[in-house]
């Protein structure tokens, strides 16, 4: 398996060459060159296997340079009942017909990116060890990302973690997840502004190639293709385990920021796993959605990024998103690139007019739906009245965006977070304080560990120059 960049740069390269890599040099990501498809027989005999085992399966077929064994020791190690409290790993919970939960929230930090994280720091840990080699790793998060990245990576002596957050504008409870590691080799930096310009700053670190091999950066964010691959795992596990045979077809509801969960969905379904609509839940931060509605992509600027009680999707400009819409446009890099170009001159492109558009729904599955502060409430409202369970912000707009369309299978939404991450909303939905795992009883009044700096490029730069072992 080979990838390329979606803007058509550079040469074709092999997983572990991509493995710590954030951006392409051209600017692009890196894609695989083409979409492992699945027989018959293949497919059904993955119905019956373990997490581990299928994550494997999965994951080989991206990293197939990898030895098989080694990455199913790597696997096997990553996908137990000790991290993940279940040997399900992510059970599935129907709550009403033709309705289920996928709960992806079970891992270190109770959230669903801990499920590609924590096989992600020992993939690194494991190509650093055999190359004699270090790493910086430099990421932004909206909230979960972090900390998921800073626990798979915490105590690691080849890796440091310098991870970008926005300054005031996670719950109190990520924001001391992150903040509150000791750890000599997580720096947490605030970023005066809002996530978007934390990304921009981690791209154009990326875009610095002799910054970036001097400094040996890498990056976790979900431009990752690692991470994503991770991802599409659970798209497999839930689907098997709402049906009963592969006959059937399903529908994904998955609450959307930076595109790279529900893309891992998109890639499930080019393998061939029937999926029949991928329902893009945005929250008022709806860049997608309004694209998905209108044809027309328009990344907001810092101003018009709201705050919302769904902080981790309070994001305007979709990082993933380039990938999709490199499939959108059948692959030609070119369009691509003068698409990103526009979009950086002008803020925006338009593809409304165009027949790739028209057919989007038929030939990929996209469709969307954006929900505000009162649906979030309401609907984890209800959804605890109902049926028992108490859901965080996120997976409320999912499940708000689930019941706005109906397919021939059962719609599975995807958990984002547990809800003890987002107290104050869930107490003010539904009057009850969430419990949360022993373990981080108090941790908002414990000591945190950060520094605070401007949305500057070289700010970032030099405070990675000074703290990385390696200036």
């Amino acid at each position: 398996m080979n990838y390329i960049s979606t803007r058509g740069g550079g040469a074709p390269a092999s997983f572990s060459q991509i493995l710590l890599e954030g951006l392409a040099a051209d600017g692009g990501l890196a894609i695989a060159a083409h979409y492992p498809t699945l027989d018959a027989a293949e497919f059904e005999r993955w119905r019956g296997l373990s997490y581990a085992e299928l994550a494997t399966e999965v994951i080989g077929k991206f990293a197939d340079d990898l030895p098989r064994a080694r990455l199913a020791e790597l696997i096997s190690k990553t996908y137990t009942a000790e991290v993940f409290g279940t040997s399900e790993i992510t059970p599935y919970r129907p709550l009403a017909e033709g309705l289920g939960l996928l709960r992806l929230s079970n891992g270190p930090t109770l959230a669903f990116k801990d499920i590609a994280m924590q096989v992600l720091g020992r993939l690194f840990e494991d190509s650093l060890v055999r190359s004699g080699g270090t790493l910086n790793i430099l990421g932004a998060t909206s909230g979960d990302t972090g900390s998921a990245a800073e626990y798979a990576m915490r105590g690691k002596e080849r890796i440091r973690v310098f991870m970008l957050s926005p300054r005031g504008r996670m719950s109190p409870f990520q924001t001391a997840q992150m903040y509150s590691l000791a750890d000599a080799n997580i720096f947490n930096i605030a970023i005066e502004g809002v996530f978007d310009e934390a990304q921009d700053i981690v791209k154009a670190v990326s875009q610095d190639a002799a910054f970036k091999e001097r400094l040996r950066i890498g990056t976790v964010n979900s431009i990752n293709w690692a991470r994503v691959v991770a991802q599409v795992v659970y798209y497999f596990k839930g689907y098997f385990a709402a049906t009963t045979s592969n006959r059937e077809t399903v529908s994904f509801a998955v609450p959307s920021g930076n595109f790279g969960n529900i893309y891992a969905g998109h890639v499930a379904r080019m393998m061939g796993l029937p999926i029949e609509h991928l329902v893009c839940a945005t929250n008022e931060n709806d860049v997608l959605d309004e694209f998905f509605r209108s044809g027309v992509y328009r990344a907001r600027t810092a101003a018009e990024t709201r705050q919302t009680s769904s902080p981790s999707m309070d994001i305007s400009k979709a990082s993933n998103f380039e990938r999709f819409v490199f499939d959108l446009l059948d692959r030609d890099a070119e369009r691509v690139s003068a698409l990103w170009e526009e979009l950086a001159r002008t803020g925006q492109f338009d593809l409304s007019g165009t027949p790739e558009f028209a057919s989007l729904a038929g030939r990929f599955g996209f469709v969307s739906a954006r929900s505000s502060h009162a649906e979030r409430l309401a609907t984890i409202r209800a959804t605890l009245h109902e049926t028992g369970v108490m859901v965080d912000p996120h997976t409320a707009d999912g499940l708000n965006a689930a019941r706005a369309f109906h397919g021939a299978g059962p719609m599975i939404v995807l958990e984002t977070a547990l809800p003890a991450k987002f107290a104050a909303t869930i107490e003010a939905a539904t009057g009850v304080v969430p419990e949360r795992p022993a373990r981080f009883v108090g941790l908002e009044e414990r000591p945190q560990r950060y520094v605070v700096l401007p949305a500057s490029v070289e700010k970032v730069k030099d405070y990675i120059a000074r703290h990385s072992g390696l200036a």
